[in-house]
């Protein structure tokens, strides 16, 4: 079954290939193109040099910055609250009385956290 493909598969590459073959031993004439000394007719000025790298990181600025924007207004409004912060009225001593409480630490233990703590 794969033998028959290779063939014509060659074959096809073959006949795509030929055009550019034929085309590469034509001869060439810049002028009948448009372009000769100065590529489509541009007069080679300082200009494009200088402001086509410019105008380039121009645009990808403004790409990032709405790529930016439309993500941060996908993922909502941002609560500026850190994960490690504590929830308000919960204290410290708080979270020790309620390990108490539940019997995580015995009185010696609770003792001298609360000293540690400075309560």
């Amino acid at each position: 079954m794969m033998r028959p493909l290779i063939p014509i598969a060659a074959a096809g590459a073959a006949v795509a290939l030929v055009p550019s073959w034929v085309w590469a031993q034509g001869p060439s004439d810049p002028e009948r193109y448009g372009y000769g000394p100065h590529m489509m007719g541009w007069g080679g000025g300082w200009y494009g040099m200088v402001l086509g790298p410019v105008f380039m990181i121009l645009v990808l600025a403004v790409v990032i910055a709405v790529a930016v924007l439309l993500v941060r207004w996908l993922g909502g409004p941002w609560q500026g609250t850190a994960p490690h912060q504590l929830p308000p009225g919960r204290t410290p001593l708080d979270m020790l009385k309620e390990r108490f409480a539940r019997g995580e630490i015995d009185k010696e233990e609770f003792e001298e956290r609360r000293r540690v703590l400075g309560n």
